[in-house]
C-alpha cells in the first residue's frame, strides 16, 4: 500500500508537471506572441507616424514651391513698385519744399537753425527761459554762437530770444511768413533785429537780439519804477522813427497794422524797436497813396473817423 500510494503520487506529480510545464509553455507562447504584436504596433506605428511626417514636409515643400514662386516674382515686382513709391514720395517733398521756398523769401544774412540748436540753446525751453507769450506763443531766452548757430553755456555768446509758433495759438504760418520776409529784409535802428529762423516739420521758430528792457506795456502797466519823462520821449520817438521808416524810407512801403505798447521792445538803453510783424501788409504801390485794409491786431483805441470812413 505504501509503495503503491508513492507511485501514484509520483504519476501524478509527473501529470501536474507535464499540465504546469504545458501551461507554463502556454504562457510563454502567449507572452512572445503579446510581445510580438506590442512590437508589430509599435513599428506600424512608427512607420505610420513617418509616413504622417514625410507627407507634412512633402506637402509643406509643395506649398513652398508653389507660394515661393508668386512670392520671388512678388518681389521682383514690388522693388519697382518701391522705387515708384519713393520717387513718387520724393516729387511731392520736392514740391512742397519748392512751393515752401517760393513763399519764405530769406534774406542770405539770417542765419538757419534746427530745431535741436534752439532746444539746447534755451535749455529745452524750460520755464525759468520763458520770457513772455503772445498770439503768436512763446518768447525764450537762449544763447548762440556769436557767428553761428551752435548752442552755447547760458551767459556766453550771444543772448537771443527765441519765439516758438503755437500751433492752437491765434497766429499761424502765414504770420510766421510775414514776419520772415519782412524782417529779414528791413534793417533800421529802431526795428528788432531777426537774426535767423528754424522751419522743420511742423515746428516754426524764430530767432531775434534780445532785449532787455523787456516791452514798454511791461514798464507802463506792471508794477515797476516810473518811467521818467525824458526816457518816455526817447521811447516814443524811437517807435514814431520805426514807423516813419516803414512808411516813407523803405524801399517798399510796410503797413505795420500792430502798433502798442507790448510791440515796443526796448534795448538796455531805453531805445524802442519795433517788433511782430506778422500782420503787416506791403503798402501802396507806387503812384497810388492809399490801399485797401481791415482793422487788425489787439483792440484798442481808434478814431472814429478811421472807423467810419477807412
Amino acid at each position: 500500500m505504501g509503495l503503491g500510494s508513492d507511485l501514484a503520487k509520483v504519476e501524478n506529480w509527473d501529470v501536474d508537471q507535464s499540465k504546469g510545464g504545458k501551461k507554463k509553455k502556454e504562457d510563454d507562447d502567449s507572452a512572445e506572441e503579446t510581445g510580438c504584436w506590442i512590437k508589430l504596433r509599435f513599428i506600424a506605428s512608427c512607420i505610420s507616424s513617418r509616413s504622417k511626417v514625410d507627407n507634412s514636409v512633402s506637402a509643406t515643400t509643395t506649398n513652398y514651391a508653389e507660394s515661393k514662386s508668386p512670392n520671388d516674382a512678388s518681389r521682383d515686382q514690388p522693388a519697382t513698385a518701391a522705387v515708384s513709391s519713393t520717387t513718387t514720395s520724393n516729387a511731392e517733398s520736392s514740391t512742397s519744399t519748392s512751393k515752401l521756398e517760393e513763399e519764405l523769401k530769406v534774406s542770405s544774412r539770417l542765419r538757419k537753425f534746427t530745431f535741436n540748436d534752439l532746444k539746447f540753446a534755451t535749455r529745452n525751453f524750460r520755464p525759468e527761459s520763458l520770457l513772455g507769450e503772445g498770439g503768436f506763443g512763446c518768447v525764450f531766452k537762449g544763447w548762440i554762437e556769436e557767428n553761428g548757430t551752435a548752442p552755447v553755456k547760458p551767459g556766453t555768446g550771444l543772448t537771443v530770444a527765441v519765439k516758438t509758433l503755437n500751433h492752437d495759438g491765434l497766429q499761424g504760418h502765414k504770420e510766421w511768413l510775414a514776419e520772415v520776409n519782412y524782417l529779414g529784409d528791413l534793417i533800421h535802428p529802431n526795428l528788432v533785429k531777426l537774426i535767423g529762423y528754424c522751419i522743420e516739420d511742423d515746428q516754426r521758430l524764430l530767432v531775434y537780439e534780445f532785449m532787455p528792457r523787456g516791452s514798454l506795456e511791461n514798464h507802463l502797466f506792471r508794477r515797476s519804477l516810473p518811467l521818467p519823462w525824458s526816457i518816455r520821449m526817447k521811447i516814443a520817438l524811437g517807435a514814431a522813427r520805426g514807423l516813419a521808416f516803414l512808411h516813407e524810407e523803405a524801399e517798399k512801403p510796410v503797413i505795420y497794422r500792430d502798433f502798442k505798447t507790448s510791440n515796443i521792445l526796448l534795448d538796455a538803453d531805453y531805445n524802442a524797436k519795433l517788433s511782430d510783424f506778422g500782420l503787416a501788409k506791403d503798402g501802396p504801390e507806387e503812384g497810388k497813396t492809399h490801399v485797401s485794409t481791415r482793422v487788425m491786431g489787439t483792440y484798442g483805441y481808434a478814431a472814429p473817423e478811421y472807423v467810419m470812413t477807412g
